[in-house]
């Protein structure tokens, strides 16, 4: 038998312990009171922080189903932040005029325009509006100069013939491309900027001397992905002065003080299939240096000064501050413990951060020239309830790659033949899960753990987290190796005694959907249960409906189709539909344009014919690549413990009724 090794790291911050006053399991209906700190943004001054905070409506107790929303508080000291705009406002990219001065974009009469408000006291003001929505902004030349991007206006005749009937869609060709804009607030004019392609993103100078422009040739979903380049313009009319010339990827980019560089995260090469390295261009001639090319992956930065950056890395599953110079030499390194960093903000000797820890969803952490503090703490019911064990694990993969994850365990004895276990795969493949909070409606987490599971998220190769060569360890070979690593860390975990390997499920979402629906089919001997949702399941027809193909194959495949016809075949889970013998629950958004609803539709008749175990496929309306919406959320998390519960904690082989009592006792 093949042997594995696991080892569990007790990081300090990892292991969570009971909570005093606990008494409570934590349950998917508690997931209605989670609130989570988003995008942070500090004053010009640092001395104030401006934050969303997001939560899903509470149709348990009488909201009115719906997505997520946001209040915007502002923080001035730890416990000490307050509601400045409701999330009825619906205010979102929050910026800083001056030190007292908030910006935000949000809904006016139809559109979106840029409003202000004054924190010291007065009610918000309009700013500025457009003709058409404005879809972001950056403020320059102390706020007399205003960039904005906007969509091309529609023809008005196109309403009425819609309303006539002649709706046709044209795949592929029917758009309208997003523009740049300049809004001089001295002279009162607008001037729109004769860009060829799509504007996705832009950063201006602080004098308004330059921006730099993410174009893409067009406003397609997959062109935004791979094929955008940043190019250098003239602040005053918009000719192209420069263009940064990347091979991959690109994000976030950012003018130094001075304007004199451009910071910015790309992909090393097109093969890369994230933009998490950092690099440094001059802003006059687009020449550029990668300076972390060997580093983990920086998820986030901000400049600290003309000669520095502010820092934040990934490295397995933790997250790291660095004080960057542009020769990329790194100072006041620190492992963070006990939380993860997922982004910041930094202005006067100051940075902010949003993150997360193992029992607390994300918070928001301010430094002041010192020590990172936690400044908020908006998640203190958790303390009532009783959460899991959580991790950090690795294991020896068969070829002998070192893999890590994280592990989620119940309080109490283990059973003598140890938990049964639920796999939550993360999508991408470019993703990966940090020790911090893991637990959401489709990753059961803490609530997988107060139910009797251990849950377990594998960071298989192709994960991020670990660089870009461990990143493209998954190329010309998905899913073989990567979902092997899975099943080599189940095993590991078997033979460490913590789990019962007859009663193992798996679930996952897009490219977690993916390993979900190969774990159910080729792999299906490790597997009692299957949750399967949004999932590639037939590589060929996949190919041919997603919008992102270029894509999925330059990045990740490194193959087309075309020529390779038995790889993509035989490397699809509808092609080992003869071999499940795992009961699976598929689902699926009826509106998904990634993954296309019929890669589910596939699975669900293949497994069906062949007979060999229950399945079930269920279809949510209106939703998307993931469900959005407070209802379509909760009715997926009862169905993935329902169905986990069914055949990991007994020996059931009938799958339980369509109808989830919980929802039917909704209805009054």
């Amino acid at each position: 038998m093949r042997r594995t090794t696991l080892a569990l790291a007790m990081m300090a911050g990892t292991m969570l312990t009971a909570h005093a006053a606990a008494e409570t399991p934590l349950t998917p209906e508690d997931m209605f009171k989670v609130r989570h700190v988003g995008s942070v943004t500090m004053s010009p001054d640092g001395s104030h922080v401006a934050y969303t905070l997001s939560r899903m409506p509470d149709i348990l107790n009488g909201e009115d189903n719906g997505s997520s929303s946001s209040e915007v508080l502002i923080a001035t000291a730890a416990g000490q932040s307050r509601i400045y705009l409701s999330a009825d406002v619906g205010a979102y990219s929050l910026g800083w005029k001056d030190e007292t001065t908030l910006t935000y974009l949000a809904s006016d009469d139809g559109k979106t325009a840029l409003f202000t408000l004054d924190i010291t006291g007065g009610a918000p003001q309009k700013l500025f509006s457009f003709d058409e929505s404005i879809r972001s902004y950056d403020l320059a030349d102390d706020g007399k100069v205003i960039f904005f991007s906007a969509r091309d206006a529609s023809d008005p005749k196109d309403k009425q013939l819609e309303n006539m009937g002649f709706d046709a869609n044209i795949i592929d060709e029917d758009y309208s491309f997003t523009r740049l804009y300049r809004y001089d607030a001295t002279a009162g004019e607008t001037t729109s900027f004769d860009l060829e392609g799509q504007v996705s993103s832009f950063d201006a100078s602080a004098d308004g001397d330059r921006v730099v422009v993410a174009l893409a040739p067009t406003p397609l979903v997959g062109d935004d992905i791979i094929n955008r380049t940043y190019h250098i313009i003239d602040g005053d009319d918009g000719d192209v002065q420069s263009v940064i010339d990347t091979k991959g990827k690109i994000g976030k980019a950012e003018f130094s003080p001075d304007g004199r560089r451009i910071a910015f995260l790309a992909g090393v090469d097109r093969q890369d299939p994230i933009a998490h390295t950092l690099a440094v261009a001059n802003a006059r001639n687009g020449e550029f240096t990668f300076l972390t090319k060997d580093l983990a992956d920086q998820v986030d930065f901000a400049w600290a000064d003309n000669g520095s950056l502010h820092l934040l890395t990934h490295r397995g599953t933790s997250s790291e501050y660095a004080r960057m110079s542009l020769s990329g030499q790194s100072s006041g390194d620190a492992v963070h413990e006990g939380y993860v960093a997922r982004s910041i903000s930094a202005a006067g000797g100051s940075y902010a951060i949003a993150a997360d820890a193992p029992d607390r969803p994300r918070a928001l952490y301010v430094s002041q020239g010192g020590d990172l503090s936690k400044w908020t703490s908006h998640n203190d019911w958790l303390a009532d309830k009783t959460l899991g064990n959580q991790e950090v694990v690795t294991w020896t993969a068969r070829d002998g790659i070192e893999v890590e994850g994280l592990l989620i365990t119940p309080k109490g004895r283990k059973p003598s033949r140890g938990w049964p276990m639920i796999t939550v795969v993360h999508g991408g493949p470019e993703a990966h899960y940090s020790n911090g909070w893991v637990t959401g409606y489709s990753t059961p987490g803490h609530f997988g753990a107060t139910s009797g599971y251990a849950v377990f998220y594998p960071n298989y190769r192709g994960s991020t987290g670990r660089g870009v060569d461990f990143a493209k360890l998954d190329h010309l070979d998905p899913p073989a190796a990567e979902f092997n690593d899975i099943v080599d860390g189940i095993e590991a975990l078997a033979e460490a005694g913590t789990i019962n390997k007859d009663k193992v499920g798996i679930t996952g979402g897009s490219y977690g959907g993916y390993a979900s629906a190969w774990g159910a089919t080729a792999l299906s001997e490790h597997f009692a249960a299957a949750v399967v949702f949004v999932a590639l399941t037939d590589l060929i027809s996949f190919s041919g409906t997603t919008d992102i193909p270029e894509e999925m194959s330059d990045s990740h495949f490194q193959m087309y189709p075309e020529g390779n016809w038995q790889t993509y075949l035989e490397q699809s889970p509808v092609y080992h539909a003869a071999n499940s013998k795992t009961p699976t629950l598929i689902l699926h958004g009826e509106a998904d344009p990634r993954v296309h609803p019929s890669q589910s539709l596939e699975l669900f008749r293949y497994l069906k014919r062949v007979g060999q175990a229950p399945v079930r496929l269920v279809t949510y309306p209106g939703e998307g690549h993931g469900n959005r919406r407070a209802a379509a959320q909760y009715d997926y998390s009862l169905r993935l413990m329902r169905w986990m519960d069914t055949f990991l904690k007994g020996d059931a082989e009938e799958m339980p009724g369509h109808d989830l009592d919980k929802v039917r006792a909704l209805a009054k």
